[in-house]
């Protein structure tokens, strides 16, 4: 086992202070020492079996279905139980985002060593902190037990460099989900924005927690970061690969970052009321432009565009924008800059509809005060519409705010239907068609509505008789015509 030296040294320091006292030759002090260390050591390494075994109580492994429109896929993520109603965090990336909370079914959770499942309940996903939220059913609960009870009793304890911690893991559900003990030392602590720990390898899977040597909850394990190689093939010219662990990460956010907010339970599986802003593309102010605008002390945000209608149009807020601070608070400087970015967007999502955000931005050379009531986020891509035609290959998807913005277009044309499916060697993929493919016309119709579209698709898929039909797409800010055959 690997241990940090802090022990053997804070115990052999009081000892030598009084081996001198005693004025011990340094002959007998360092054979002392030596053996004082090794009972340390030897006492750290019996206890940490002990606490691992109580530990592995509050994670589970959880399974679920993403049934798509031709086929079920199976998913599995690692989870940790948070109360005493078997309420379960597994990472925000555990769920494709694309995929529609009716597409999520038969949630299950399996203790660790136990190849035995019991239902679960997807209860949604929280904006802010990212995870998402699933309940154990009655059966299991007797057997969990939540993180929360290896917390520190007054302030989470934040570790030190070269600190020694060690965290938990889940084999494969081939192996039954055998429960593994990882450890390490950490070697840095960044804001990002969160306060995060990493670790000098591995130290837990992603979403479960991570303890410092008394066992006490430090953290929780954040998607592992990629590491960057160069392979080599025949020609000897190296080719940069990254490579990420899926299953293991040496990140974790802090305790004092996760734990006050683990009472985000969604009120429901949209995860609404969702606060929004409407500043889009905000990017880091340069280092260089700060410098020129006599802020080199400070952080600031440039805010590429603000969407039509949103809260941020209605407060004034414009496009080139410097946002300097948020209710009067300077923004941090954090390092690497564009996580500022990233902060803020957080700060609008740790809020609700409906609250004032003050806003202190620089235009033009002058600092400017504004007041955003923040509003209800537009329907997002998974809670879009969608019908799915088996005869053309397609699933039709309703035209959302998003759309609008990734197209540059703006909202009041959200006429037509997105292509979300593309059956492969379906009609619909041999014409041309493709995922993410703007459907403005269907057989040289107009198509001004979800309901249209699906009522004009319906239609062509009823007609047996009917050899092809007509499709009017833009793709790039550039418009096709596909001829789809049915014979």
């Amino acid at each position: 086992m690997t241990t940090s030296a802090s022990p053997c040294r804070s115990l052999l320091a009081g000892h030598s202070r009084n081996f001198r006292r005693a004025a011990w030759p340094a002959s007998r002090l360092r054979p002392v020492a030596l053996g004082l260390c090794f009972l340390v050591t030897r006492a750290l390494a019996a206890e940490l079996p002990t606490l691992w075994a109580e530990r592995i109580k509050c994670i589970v492994a959880v399974e679920y279905v993403t049934e798509t429109e031709t086929e079920r896929q199976p998913t599995i993520a690692m989870g940790t139980v948070i109360d005493a109603n078997g309420t379960i965090i597994i990472p925000s990336g555990a769920i494709d985002p694309r995929a529609a909370t009716w597409q999520l079914k038969d949630f299950m959770v399996y203790l660790p060593g136990d190849a035995t499942s019991t239902p679960a309940e997807y209860l949604g996903q929280d904006a802010f902190t990212g995870w998402h939220f699933v309940r154990a059913g009655e059966k299991p609960r007797a057997h969990l037990m939540p993180v929360t009870a290896f917390a520190a009793k007054g302030a989470p304890p934040v570790p030190a460099l070269a600190e020694f911690v060690w965290g938990l893991g889940l084999r494969t559900k081939d192996e039954d989900f055998a429960p593994y003990l990882m450890q390490s030392h950490v070697a840095l602590i960044q804001s990002l924005p969160q306060r995060t720990a990493i670790s000098q390898q591995e130290v837990a899977g992603p979403g479960l927690p991570v303890f410092n040597r008394d066992g006490t909850l430090i953290g929780l394990a954040a998607a592992s970061f990629g590491q960057s190689y160069l392979q080599f093939g025949r020609n000897n010219r190296p080719n940069p690969v990254l490579l990420i662990n899926v299953e293991e990460s040496s990140a974790f956010l802090l305790a004092e970052e996760m734990l006050p907010h683990l009472h985000r339970i969604p009120k429901n599986v949209s995860g609404r009321p969702l606060a929004w802003l409407g500043a889009y593309g905000l990017e880091a102010m340069d280092r260089e432009v700060a410098k020129f605008l006599k802020l080199a002390a400070q952080s600031g945000a440039v805010v590429s565009e603000v969407l039509e209608g949103s809260p941020a149009e209605k407060a004034g807020l414009k496009n080139r924008d410097i946002i300097l601070a948020l209710d009067g608070k300077p923004l941090p400087q954090l390092k690497p800059d564009r996580v500022v970015v990233t902060y803020i967007e957080r700060e609008v999502e740790r809020r609700a509809p409906g609250d004032l955000l003050a806003l202190t931005v620089l235009r033009g050379g002058e600092r400017v005060e504004l007041k955003a009531m923040l509003g209800e986020e537009p329907k997002l891509l998974r809670e879009a519409m969608r019908k799915y035609f088996d005869r053309l290959g397609l699933t039709a998807r309703e035209f959302v705010y998003g759309d609008a913005i990734d197209r540059h277009v703006k909202a009041a044309e959200t006429a037509g239907v997105v292509a979300h499916l593309v059956k492969p060697s379906g009609p619909a993929a041999i014409a041309g068609l493709r995922v993410d493919d703007w459907v403005k016309e269907i057989d040289g119709v107009e198509v001004k509505s979800f309901a249209d579209a699906t009522a004009k698709l319906a239609e062509i898929e009823r007609d047996q008789a009917r050899p092809e039909f007509v499709l009017l797409v833009s793709r790039g800010g550039e418009t096709a015509v596909l001829r789809v055959k049915l014979k």
